[in-house]
């Protein structure tokens, strides 16, 4: 029998999740019972902590706020593919600033896209 100690056991997401939301209150859920949510600042950064122990950083915009942006009061129709690619360009220094620590870290970066936004995210 060796002196060390038995791993402990992950609590239970209930639990957790009631450790987390009383040491950072601002937390907020997506659903009940599912993922916590947690603004990180000013450029849209959140953070993600899913049941199944997983940590998301992401930052993102809504499609419709890029069009506000490129249209200026015009009535030009862009479609959702260049809205994507100027929300993917519009979404670069945000991004630039926390890629290389959260590769570091071990965060796995993809983007998603889908016809309401776009986002980066970086999980593990």
């Amino acid at each position: 029998m060796s002196g060390k100690a038995a791993p402990v056991p992950a609590p239970a997401w209930s639990e957790a999740r009631a450790r987390l939301c009383q040491t950072e209150p601002t937390f907020y859920e997506l659903e009940p019972g599912g993922a916590l949510v947690l603004s990180l600042d000013d450029d849209g950064w959140i953070l993600e902590i899913t049941p199944d122990g997983r940590l998301v950083c992401q930052a993102g915009m809504d499609i419709e706020d890029i069009q506000s942006l490129l249209s200026d009061g015009t009535p030009e129709d862009l479609g959702t593919d260049e809205l994507a690619k100027q929300a993917k360009y519009y979404l670069q220094p945000i991004v630039a600033k926390f890629r290389k620590p959260l590769r570091d870290a071990g965060f796995d970066e993809q983007t998603e896209m889908n016809e309401h936004y776009v986002a980066v995210t970086f999980q593990r």
